[in-house]
């Protein structure tokens, strides 16, 4: 057997993350699920703040419980659960139920009610880059730029925004836009209460901003590693033990402008301009998050 090892090239990364993830796997959990009426699906795209919105939601129902190794092990990510084998359409500690998805809306299952944030492509390529290192890939191998073609070229970000912009005005589906999030969390846990018929009280609504906020996720990381997909990577892709995994890290707004290079910033915007431009009638990230943060509450 091969000595485990990180990927160190681009073109090795992506045969590695196929092995995580198996379209078989992701097919029969998908055709598996039933969802209910009241199932919350959080599925913003990857590193647009995920995790974030699967805290939120699990305090706010369970007014703070922490007794989980694992935030995805209390609300499942659903085209994951055939592989780490884990029963989808159970039960979980309390109502509503709750998964975690990076769909577009056209591949979930319908039936359920939709949360999604959405993040600028350039903060969420430098996030996804940078939780990568260390865990698929090894540090200080796979320049930025070999990894941001890869990541702009298969054109899922853009497939995925265009999805959920589609779904505005769909009463089962709620946006939010990530930099407001950061800029107002009151008023953001706030609405996801209200969609999801939680009843928020002061004292719930202070403990949420409290429990889902970067300095107290950041105190209690090892909730928000993932611990499950960490433990199956090391024996589906043959990767070292005890890789660095953790999901939350700095968080923000604009980080792209020191971590990316002008030959990646115009390869982006070439891409929002072909692929995001056309289905949201926004020239670029800024006009949209603009657009989406003045639509009525």
């Amino acid at each position: 057997m091969l000595t485990p090892h990180r990927a160190r090239t681009a073109e090795e990364f992506g045969p590695i993350i196929d092995r995580m993830f198996p379209d078989s796997d992701r097919e029969a959990a998908l055709k598996s699920y039933r969802p209910r009426p009241t199932d919350v699906i959080i599925s913003p795209f990857g590193k647009c703040g995920t995790t974030w919105l699967q805290q939120t939601f699990h305090c706010l129902r369970t007014r703070g419980d922490l007794d989980f190794d694992d935030i995805s092990r209390v609300v499942p990510w659903i085209e994951t659960s055939v592989t780490l084998g884990l029963d989808i359409n159970g039960e979980q500690v309390t109502d509503p139920r709750g998964y975690k998805s990076h769909l577009p809306y056209d591949d979930l299952p319908k039936g359920a009610r939709y949360v999604v944030s959405l993040r600028d492509p350039k903060d969420a390529l430098v996030s996804m880059y940078k939780f990568m290192e260390g865990w698929f890939m090894e540090p200080g191998t796979v320049p930025m730029e070999h990894f941001a073609h890869g990541w702009a070229a298969n054109g899922r970000y853009w497939r995925h925004l265009t999805s959920w912009w589609a779904q505005r005005d769909n009463p089962n589906v709620l946006l939010f836009s990530y930099e407001h999030m950061c800029e107002d969390p009151k008023s953001h846990v706030q609405r996801l209460a209200q969609f999801c018929d939680l009843p928020l009280d002061d004292e719930l609504l202070q403990l949420t901003l409290q429990y889902s906020s970067m300095p107290f996720m950041l105190a209690h990381k090892d909730k928000f590693d993932d611990f499950l997909m960490r433990q199956k990577s090391e024996e589906l892709c043959n990767l070292p033990p005890g890789s660095e995994s953790a999901k939350v890290r700095q968080g923000g707004a604009g980080g792209h402008r020191t971590a990316l290079s002008p030959d990646v910033v115009a390869m982006l915007d070439e891409a929002w301009t072909r692929l995001a431009a056309p289905a949201t009638g926004f020239a670029d990230y800024a006009a949209f998050e603009a657009a989406l943060r003045a639509r009525p509450a």
